[in-house]
């Protein structure tokens, strides 16, 4: 059991059947009347993200969310399959619980599975992926001294903004978090 008084940044606690985790929190105690915890906390399941105050000694009780490495193999009529390393088990994720950066993740890529009880909730993409450039309109001469840039297709389908001096067939480095291009890769 965790009291509402010891919340930091990140904790997952279980509430009414449903994890949660902190986003925020602010501890308050005004000149008059009892003190209480202002939180803001998400869902980790649904995403919904709220905003309550609970009295410092509300007990709940800790979540636990297993975050487990496998290997992304494949998908199939919306079901995406992942390899877990160790067992060599393969693990089906539906399409709803993957988030929108998982349109940077090409085949074989490490990914991190997110569970609470044995079911899977969510995927963490890597931080960072290296993909080809497929589709890329031709840059403009004399549009490089600006910080101009222009829509590209890279292997997985997904769109990005480039630098107009990337050209079709070069690897870049994307941000999965952000969706953002970093830097063109040798």
């Amino acid at each position: 059991m965790i009291l509402a008084g010891d919340f930091r940044n990140g904790l997952t606690f279980e509430m009414d059947g449903q994890v949660m985790q902190v986003i925020e929190f602010q501890h308050v105690k005004p000149g008059k009347g009892a003190a209480f915890v202002r939180t803001k906390y998400r869902n980790v399941i649904s995403g919904a993200v709220i905003e309550t105050s609970f009295n410092p000694t509300a007990k709940f009780p800790t979540a636990t969310v297993e975050r487990k490495e496998m290997q992304y193999s494949y998908n199939d009529s919306g079901l995406y399959y992942f390899l877990d390393m160790e067992t060599y088990d393969m693990v089906p994720v539906e399409e709803d619980k993957l988030p929108d950066s998982f349109k940077f993740v090409k085949e074989e890529a490490m990914c991190k599975l997110l569970s609470y009880k044995g079911n899977v909730f969510s995927v963490e993409p890597p931080m960072f992926v290296e993909l080809k450039i497929v589709e890329a309109e031709p840059g403009v001469k004399g549009n490089t001294a600006t910080n101009v840039t222009k829509n590209a297709k890279v292997e997985t389908g997904a769109e990005v903004k480039v630098p107009m001096f990337i050209n079709e067939g070069e690897m870049i480095r994307i941000d999965t978090r952000t969706g953002e291009y970093l830097e063109r890769v040798k």
